[in-house]
C-alpha cells in the first residue's frame, strides 16, 4: 500500500513538472540566473546619461538599460 501510494506520488510530480515546464516555455517564462555583477552603475533611455543604482545582473534590469561594470566593461541588457 505504501509503496504504491509513494510510486503514485513520484509518478504524479514528475507528471506536473513536465507540465509546467511546457507551460513555462508556451508563455516565455525565463528563469534568473542567481548571479550578481560586479555592477558599478547603470544607465537607461529614459534616464540620459544619468548614472543609476546598478542591478545584480540584465534579468533584474529593465529591457534597454546597460550594466556598466566595475572592470569598464559594459553589457547591454
Amino acid at each position: 500500500m505504501n509503496a504504491t501510494l509513494n510510486l503514485r506520488s513520484i509518478v504524479f510530480f514528475i507528471i506536473m513538472g513536465i507540465i509546467m515546464m511546457q507551460g513555462a516555455k508556451r508563455w516565455g517564462v525565463e528563469g534568473c540566473p542567481l548571479y550578481c555583477l560586479d555592477v558599478a552603475y547603470m544607465t537607461c533611455p529614459s534616464s540620459g546619461s544619468q548614472q543609476l543604482e546598478g542591478s545584480c545582473n540584465c534579468c533584474m534590469t529593465p529591457k534597454g538599460c546597460t550594466l556598466h561594470l566595475s572592470d569598464g566593461s559594459s553589457l547591454d541588457c
